[in-house]
């Protein structure tokens, strides 16, 4: 992906890591730290910034474009299951590291219940860090990315702190995407 993009329009991103939402200014030229998940995190200067799907257009047509290109979305069409809510997950990423929610282990339990057509999923997750501003940014997009599947009516990400995170959660994907094996 082209490693600088200039915005085309003013949008909405989010502070990394503090999670705070700020308007990015159109005709600002910005680094892509990493397109991944449907978003981007950009960087300047002053620091990161997570542009989410509803605002890629600001990135330009080309850009918003690949994003969508590389980022498949999920079939309503598939029948629900564990493995599929997963595979949803699977496509959260964490905007400041470039391995998935799950890779990174941060799920420590998912749960679907109820009947056919009306199920719930319910999902424990935790944060590489307690103080991280962008868990509910995160927890948004494994919502958002499980409300998408069929056939599920109510979704619960909780975030949890028990156990402590540590790298030792990681899968070895995940380790070997940061060079930690």
């Amino acid at each position: 992906m082209k490693k600088e993009v200039t915005l085309v329009k003013n949008c909405k991103a989010t502070i990394i890591p503090a999670g705070d939402e700020v308007i990015l200014a159109e005709g600002i030229t910005y680094s892509i730290a990493q397109s991944l998940g449907g978003s981007v995190t950009l960087r300047d200067a002053n620091g990161m910034y997570r542009v989410g799907e509803c605002e890629l257009s600001a990135l330009g047509e080309d850009i918003k474009k690949e994003v969508e290109r590389v980022h498949e979305v999920q079939s309503k069409e598939r029948v629900l299951s564990e493995d599929v809510v997963w595979e949803a997950l699977a496509g959260c990423y964490d905007p400041e590291i470039p391995v998935n929610i799950v890779d990174l282990g941060l799920i420590y339990d998912l749960q679907i219940s109820g009947e056919e057509e009306a199920r719930k999923v319910a999902v424990k997750m935790t944060l590489t860090a307690q103080g991280c501003g962008m868990g509910p940014v995160i927890a948004e997009d494994a919502k958002t990315r499980i409300e998408a599947l069929s056939n599920v009516n109510e979704v619960s990400v909780d975030i949890v702190w028990d156990p402590p995170w540590n790298p030792k959660m990681m899968s070895a994907e995940g380790k070997k995407i940061l060079g930690l094996e």
